[in-house]
């Protein structure tokens, strides 16, 4: 069974975010999406200060199983990467919300991008619908 904090917020397309006090946002996939792509084996990250707009492909994750596009879930600029992935990328598969975050961005999304994200519960209920 897949975890899903509470205190993220999360796209269709299975990407989790999470906000501080500062605007910055932290941008991983879902425990979800790790088990459905299985071991991953690589990670392309985008580049620090690339300019963003939700839904915009970012980055790919492959796998055993396939390649998949990341989609960025809110608008603003890229400011970090989680470099450790590089040589580690199964950290993702082990753990999605903590050491296997993808990126850091500074937002410059308007609260509608926010609200078209949705809460664990919500995003609980997108996951069995699939």
């Amino acid at each position: 069974m897949s975890n899903f904090p509470d205190n993220l917020r999360y796209a269709s397309t299975h990407e989790w975010i999470s906000i501080d006090d500062e605007g910055i946002a932290t941008v991983g996939i879902s425990d979800h999406a790790q088990d459905a792509l299985g071991d991953i084996v690589f990670i392309e990250l985008p580049e620090p200060g690339t300019t963003i707009h939700a839904k915009d492909e970012v980055a790919v994750v492959e796998s055993v199983k396939a390649a998949s596009d990341i989609y960025t879930p809110m608008s603003g600029e890229i400011l970090e990467v989680n470099q450790a992935l590089a040589d580690a990328p199964e950290t993702v598969n082990s753990v999605p919300y903590d050491g296997g975050w993808l990126y850091k961005m500074k937002l410059s999304a308007e609260e509608a991008e926010l609200d078209e994200l949705m809460d664990a519960d919500a995003y609980s209920d997108h996951c069995d619908d699939e």
